[in-house]
């Protein structure tokens, strides 16, 4: 998975072993840096893959700050890379320098295939694999002398990492939560990551073929054969591969436990701070995941002390059709830190939450999302509070331009998610059709927000089916002059081009759409 470089890097029978093992691997097992971090490169053994007994060993680099003694202990952060990626080696890098600069100690780690933990599979952070992956490396840092304890296997502990390191927070945090009935991380910073896996890559069944075919290469020698061939067919075909045609893989299987979204079914929920960075031009994972995270993943206690960043930037890919705005830059981080970024405002957050300094932390519980035109708008609320009428919104018959309808007149804001309703008509089989929020002087130069569309999908045919689509979460600023609107298309390139199997208009009769309008 990945992102662009101004952003944070980025995607049943097991039982666990009741003693933590570690290993050196072939680097010297201690470095002492010329920062005066002193560097140790080891490995845990942690779980086998399914159908296997061998152990697989989870290697990770372990730096400890240079204050760091018995007498003076020092919270620890957890750091891992984003898909296809490895682990840090390099105190000064960037991921680990401001933390380290700051007095915490970090552990950066190799997820289970990457890196120097090569010995398994990547199961796309599994509760039952890479969970305990993460319960393993926590046991680690329990045992540090130098750490700060809060009790008996549970260290002071946050989490830092983007996409498929911000995938990792959420799986270990669960994973701990399910086996031990409480938070051991005390605080968790995830960039760019996911709430519902399958709705990432796959969104009502449409595969993302760009972004699948992406994350097949950069984990072609990590995943398991079965997802490789699954992901493969899916945007090779533009039909996702969920195991009802016989001898094709069932991928919905295979992603159904992998994410925040699951864990929140079996009742389980975070009660501890987070800093939530996404990427509102993020194609993989939308603006809608992280705020899907902050809604039905938190306590509402979690949620009084958390900060919601949403930045322009993310996983990004350059689009061609339809006409798009794709803008980059984090104004919010430099408005709640005084023109520092994302980095100074997590090294801000875990001075609150772990070492518990009485440091100023503004905009918590609050929604701090940066435009398309760069600024930042903060919100209580991202939930629609507006409704207008749309008329009649359609497609045209196969491919061609965007169909743009006028719903607002500038000057307005908005903030959040919106949704189009309405009643749907569509003849051909296996239907699909494209939507988002659009911003332009007529009709004909209007460009989708942020660079994101929302597919909507229909096997069999429609008539005046009533529909209810989640639009994109945009925010944006309608200046006076020009408008607002709803656009449709038949097909759209993050797609792979995929439209409808029987060429022919999609239509939303009545349409409105709900609008989250900041006031």
């Amino acid at each position: 998975m990945f992102a662009r470089p101004a952003i944070a890097g980025v995607l049943g029978g097991v039982l666990a072993a009741t003693v933590v093992t570690t290993v050196a691997i072939t680097a010297p097992p201690a470095v002492q840096a010329a920062t005066g971090v002193t560097t140790t490169n080891r490995c845990v053994a942690s779980v086998p893959d399914p159908a296997t007994k061998a152990p697989v060993e989870i290697c990770f680099s372990l730096f400890r700050p240079a204050r760091a003694t018995k007498a003076h202990r020092v919270p620890m952060i957890l750091h891992s890379h984003g898909w296809g990626g490895s682990r840090t080696t390099d105190p000064t890098s960037p991921e680990v320098k401001p933390y380290l600069d700051a007095g915490y100690g970090v552990l950066s780690f190799d997820q289970r295939g990457f890196g120097q933990s090569n010995g398994g599979k990547a199961y796309v952070e599994n509760p039952d694999l890479e969970g305990r992956d993460v319960e393993r490396l926590v046991k680690v840092v329990s045992r540090l002398k130098w750490v700060l304890q809060d009790g008996p296997g549970d260290p002071r502990i946050g989490a830092i990492g983007g996409s498929y390191g911000g995938g990792y927070q959420f799986v270990g945090a669960f994973r701990e939560i399910a086996d031990r009935h409480k938070q051991v991380f005390d605080a968790l910073t995830p960039q760019i990551t996911w709430f519902d896996l399958k709705q990432s890559l796959a969104p009502q069944s449409v595969p993302k073929s760009e972004w699948d075919l992406a994350l097949t290469a950069a984990g072609a020698n990590a995943l398991p054969p079965q997802v490789i061939e699954g992901l493969t067919e899916s945007a090779a075909t533009g039909t996702w591969s969920n195991g009802r045609v016989p001898g094709t893989v069932d991928l919905d299987a295979f992603f159904r436990r992998n994410g925040p979204k699951w864990q929140v079914s079996q009742g389980r929920h975070i009660n501890v701070p987070v800093l939530f960075g996404q990427g509102i031009t993020d194609e993989l994972f939308p603006l809608d995941q992280g705020l899907k995270n902050w809604a039905s993943a938190l306590t509402p206690r979690a949620r009084k002390r958390s900060i919601f960043i949403g930045y322009n930037g993310g996983h990004v890919l350059p689009n061609a059709y339809p006409f798009t705005v794709q803008p980059a830059g984090d104004p919010c981080s430099a408005r709640l830190t005084g023109g520092k970024d994302f980095a100074a405002l997590t090294v801000r957050f875990f001075d609150r939450y772990l070492k518990h300094r009485s440091v100023r932390l503004p905009g918590r519980n609050r929604f701090h999302l940066a435009t398309a035109g760069g600024t930042c708008t903060t919100v209580r609320s991202v939930a629609p509070n507006t409704t207008v009428p749309a008329g009649t919104v359609l497609t045209p018959e196969a491919a061609g331009p965007a169909l743009a309808t006028k719903i607002a007149d500038g000057p307005i804001r908005i903030a959040g998610t919106s949704y189009l309703s309405g009643s749907v008509t569509a003849l051909g089989v296996n239907n699909r059709a494209f939507y988002a929020l659009a911003v332009g002087t007529n009709p004909v130069d209007a460009k989708v927000v942020q660079g994101n569309m929302a597919p909507w999908s229909s096997e069999a045919p429609a008539r005046g089916v009533p529909a209810r689509i989640e639009l994109p979460s945009v925010a944006v600023d309608v200046p006076r002059g020009q408008a607002l609107f709803v656009v449709a298309v038949a097909t759209n390139d993050m797609y792979g081009g995929f439209g409808s199997r029987t060429p022919g208009a999609v239509v939303i009769r009545n349409a409105r759409v709900s609008l989250p309008v900041v006031r």
